[in-house]
């Protein structure tokens, strides 16, 4: 019995030190009359805050307002030149676009694609395709033959919007 008291005690006095240790110093803000009601408490974070301890990693301190910039030649290009195959997903903040099966026109091969916009240059480098059979990956001159159409198709959207 006594094992038992000495393992509880030891038990609540960690949760005690633990649920002090989440406490603010100063008191809670917006209770208690003795606040001043014009202090208003805010957090602007740095560019990069240093982590400290493992509770920093839960913390969210990136700017919200950052985003991921992708080429819309390349992205509506490969909308255009995939446009027998359904889009199932399409994410433009990551420039993923997944399509489902479909067939070409005067095709007898279904095809199924993803597409990876992965910069705003309007370049080789940015665009990656994935292109599967129903029996496995397609081949390298069927992959490369559609990064050519979707970059050709891109380039003609460029020069139709006068962006040279």
């Amino acid at each position: 019995m006594r094992i038992f008291k000495s393992a509880a005690f030891g038990i609540s006095l960690i949760g005690m030190l633990g649920l002090s240790a989440c406490g603010g110093g100063s008191g809670s803000a917006g209770f208690g009359g003795s606040q001043n009601q014009s202090q208003t408490i805010q957090h602007s974070p740095k560019a990069e805050e240093p982590r400290e301890t493992i509770w920093d990693l839960f913390t969210n301190v990136d700017d919200p307002n950052t985003t991921v910039e992708v080429n819309r030649y390349l992205w509506n290009a490969s909308l255009d030149v995939l446009s027998f195959m359904p889009v199932q997903a399409a994410d433009p903040f990551s420039g993923i676009i997944v399509f489902g099966f479909g067939r070409p026109p005067g095709g007898g091969t279904a095809y199924k694609a993803t597409v990876y916009v992965r910069d705003p240059a309007l370049d080789a480098r940015s665009l990656s395709v994935a292109l599967y059979t129903r029996s496995g990956p397609a081949s390298a001159e069927a992959v490369r033959k559609v990064e050519d159409a979707i970059l050709t198709r891109a380039r003609q959207l460029r020069i139709r919007d006068g962006k040279l």
